[in-house]
């Protein structure tokens, strides 16, 4: 009965009531994740005489860590909106069979992650910018962080899942209870402790670690429609591949991330030296508040879209995508706003050093210029994972960051006279080019799926 309910609700109910019920969960849970590393920044930048070398220090673990959530977003952002057409199919035992293929390749992921940056963790971290006054810093961070790997991976992989059959509040409480457990535990391991950074890396794998056993229990217990079974753990290729495929413009989206922060430390380390770096790390904090609670809209209405794409309901199919998409563009042109008018106290927020805080609202204000855009590009991007366009998805996921942003980083430095300026600089202007491309392909491929749905029903 549960299953029904849930099922006629999808594919009846009202698209904004459900929208709001399925994002705003969402959001608050993608909020809440954010602090499991800004939580940590914060207290690290704090750190009396030695914040702005450990938190710039911690900053350099971005590479690794952009590639452990893009590894969890293959499988889980590639298999939950899969699921979701097979639910909207009736077919409720593919859908469980995804999400059992999807856990099995999050665990073998793990394996093969923490193998492979523990071990190599010290020489890529010097790759990566760090200097002999940062890089002890970055490998105690790194270290701990990694061998509870398996945990994040989890709860990140598994967690859209969760949402992606409309228990939106399950989702929101499987990284309330982890950040709660860390904002707790830092101040203890960090300074009551003097840990420092290890402590602050410590408290991040135990509070993931409690919330991957909720979602875990979650999963194999009597609420959950889709029910996690060992015996739909053997690996399928019919199965697994397409979830793969799927996931690959998303796994590219958060991947690229890392391509990117080394491209951005490297170029800062080299034209403005430590405080460039430091700088860095606090502004792709502040962008993750911009990006994040889009990330939470977009899985609010994930479902919506895919459930009844599959079920051929295509005007409640446009009707969730406006609102996603409008929701977006109006949330990034407030902060957008807010970034523009007080730099200097989101700076703030990260570090008592005077002089990162200074160079750093100086940074802001260049490099979140093209903040309002990220709306437009985000929903459009999510919408074709949403409707199971891998192909787009994958050319959508490589043009901002890989065709446009990477170049520039390393090309507008030769027009500039003050180069880290030009460093910042790429940001904004892939952000403008990459929405405008996004935007108008979505919405050309969106009236035309429309219309030959439209005609098919006829």
């Amino acid at each position: 009965m549960a299953e029904k309910n849930k099922k006629t609700d999808m594919g009846t109910g009202s698209v904004k009531k459900l929208m709001v019920q399925m994002a705003v969960p969402a959001v608050v849970a993608q909020v809440i994740n954010l602090l499991y590393n800004v939580v940590d920044r914060i207290y690290i930048g704090h750190i009396p005489g030695i914040g702005g070398m450990a938190l710039t220090g911690v900053g350099l673990f971005t590479p690794i860590l952009m590639l452990i959530t893009a590894f969890a977003m293959l499988a889980g952002a590639g298999g939950a909106p899969r699921a979701a057409i097979a639910m909207g199919q009736g077919d409720k035992g593919k859908a469980e069979k995804i999400m059992a293929n999807c856990f099995t390749v999050l665990l073998l992921l793990a394996v093969a992650l923490t193998a492979v940056f523990f071990f190599t963790a010290p020489t890529l971290l010097r790759l990566f910018g760090g200097s002999d006054a940062t890089l002890p810093y970055a490998v105690r961070y790194s270290r701990i962080y990694i061998l509870g790997s398996v945990f994040v991976l989890v709860v990140m992989g598994m967690n859209t899942f969760v949402t992606t059959q409309g228990f939106a509040k399950i989702s929101m409480m499987t990284t309330v209870i982890g950040a709660v457990i860390n904002i707790i535990l830092d101040p203890i391991f960090i300074f009551v402790l003097n840990l420092g950074v290890s402590g602050a890396a410590l408290a991040t794998v135990l509070s993931q670690a409690v919330s991957a056993v909720w979602i875990l229990k979650f999963l194999t217990g009597k609420q959950t429609i889709l029910k996690l079974k060992v015996r739909n753990m053997k690996l399928e290729g019919k199965i697994i591949l397409p979830c793969l495929g799927l996931g690959l413009s998303s796994f590219i989206m958060v991947s690229t991330e890392s391509i990117l922060s080394i491209s951005f430390t490297s170029s800062l380390a080299r034209y403005g030296g430590d405080v460039a770096v430091g700088a860095m790390t606090v502004l792709t904090s502040i962008n993750q508040l911009v990006s994040m609670p889009l990330s939470g809209i977009c899985q609010g209405g994930q479902p919506l879209i895919s459930y009844n794409y599959g079920a051929k309901k295509f005007d409640r199919v446009k009707e969730a995508f406006t609102c996603q998409f409008v929701t977006c563009v109006c949330y990034t042109m407030v902060f957008w706003a807010l970034l523009m008018l007080v730099p200097g106290f989101f700076a703030g927020i990260f570090t008592s050093d005077a002089a990162l805080v200074e160079y750093t609202a100086w940074a802001l204000r260049i490099f979140l210029a093209g903040a309002f855009s990220v709306g437009f590009q985000i929903s459009c991007q999510q919408a074709f994972v949403a409707l199971d366009q891998p192909k787009t998805c994958l050319v959508m996921a490589c043009l901002r960051k890989l065709i446009l942003l990477i170049p520039l980083i390393f090309i507008l430095p030769n027009f500039f006279a003050d180069k880290a300026f030009a460093v910042f600089l790429a940001e904004p202007v892939s952000d403008i080019l990459a929405a405008i491309v996004t935007t108008v392909t979505f919405f050309t491929f969106f009236r035309k799926m429309l219309k030959e749905g439209k005609a098919q029903q006829q």
